[in-house]
């Protein structure tokens, strides 16, 4: 299988990121696409990728984050995208604000320029903020490749974000006891449009709620997806392998 989001070289994880990443292979996770947000991040995501073959990089700033490192950090992902296999996470995030929401809306869209410019793909993050984000996509970045990473939406956001040829991830949230809705939008989506990941080291699921999450464990995230649509695990693991290693080129 592939985890197609993991921090892996985020400041809680990247001390023991050398065990993490041999637990993964050692469960069958083949390949991990490493989201760095930040310098530090990013310059031990491209040394980790060097010494472990499967690791692939991702970098920006998420929408939370831009008001204090989007300047500083930006420059860097320019200067690293040869090592990259995407641009993300990026996107729009209403329901925190951590960052103002006009000085969010200003780095996806030096994103998407990014995006554009590199043909890379994007993976967006976005909470209670899928107008704008569709809006903006709609006219800077249409008929692009995207994914909607972690998604916590509705059935109609994810319909969204399927009309624009984009595909969905699903986390270890899906296995929490109060995600039914979530669920329901699981079943809604099409198998060929579906990822799984694990957001390390966050969501860890159901069966290790309060544990630091790992790669490792993206397989019951996918066996709630089979569980869901009704087919075996190894249909989940052949067909998310192959979106996530077309979409990534990986």
């Amino acid at each position: 299988m592939i985890d197609s989001h993991a921090h892996l070289t985020s400041a809680v994880v990247f001390p023991d990121v050398d065990a993490v990443i041999e637990r993964a292979k050692h469960a069958g996770v083949k390949k991990i696409v490493n989201i760095c947000t930040d310098k530090v991040s990013l310059k031990e995501g491209l040394s980790v990728a060097r010494r472990h073959p499967g690791i692939y990089n991702t970098a920006a700033t998420t929408p939370h984050d831009v008001e204090t490192d989007g300047a500083h950090f930006f420059p860097i992902v320019e200067e690293a995208v040869s090592e990259l296999v995407a641009i993300g996470e990026t996107g729009l995030d209403y329901f925190y604000e951590h960052s103002p929401k006009k000085l969010q809306q200003h780095y996806l869209s030096r994103y998407f320029e990014l995006a554009r410019k590199t043909n890379l793909p994007v993976i967006f993050h976005c909470r209670d903020a899928f107008e704008d984000l569709f809006a903006m996509a709609d006219e800077q970045y249409r008929d692009q490749p995207a994914v909607l990473h972690c998604f916590t939406g509705t059935i109609d956001e994810a319909r969204g974000c399927l009309d624009r040829g984009w595909f969905v991830s699903f986390s270890g949230i899906i296995t929490f006891k109060k995600s039914e809705l979530l669920r329901e939008v699981v079943k809604y989506v099409p198998l060929d449009r579906l990822f799984v990941e694990t957001d390390t080291p966050y969501l860890a699921p159901q069966s290790r709620r309060g544990m630091q999450n790992e790669p490792a464990f993206v397989f019951e995230t996918a066996a709630k997806v089979a569980e869901l649509k009704g087919i075996s695990l190894e249909v989940v693991e052949k067909t998310t392998t192959q979106n996530i290693s077309q979409f990534f080129a990986i």
